[in-house]
């Protein structure tokens, strides 16, 4: 009996799976420094930190572009968690 890691088909989607994973941290990674380089500005400006509106028209775009097979709640579930994680990692960055 072949155990998954002996199997070929196995071996080469979980590969692509990480590979997709590595450039969902990139693109977090170059998220968080573009908050980052916002919010400097935004306070440099007097500007407000947090934009509710932009948000709700950013979640609006996504259900709309989203052509599955990811769920439109669980991409806003996603998104909403990026955001969170975002907004907690340019407080620090602001504050370091």
């Amino acid at each position: 009996m072949s155990t998954p890691s002996d199997d070929p088909v196995v071996t080469q989607l979980r590969d692509r799976i990480s590979e997709n994973d590595l450039r969902i941290i990139e693109l977090i990674n170059r998220r968080v420094a573009l908050v980052d380089e916002l919010w400097r500005h935004k306070a440099e400006h007097g500007i407000p930190m947090h934009s509710p509106e932009r948000e709700r028209s950013m979640i609006a775009l996504l259900t709309r572009a989203n052509g599955g097979p990811l769920s439109q709640d669980a991409l806003v579930r996603v998104y909403r968690t990026i955001v969170e994680t975002t907004k907690q990692e340019a407080e620090r960055l602001q504050s370091g």
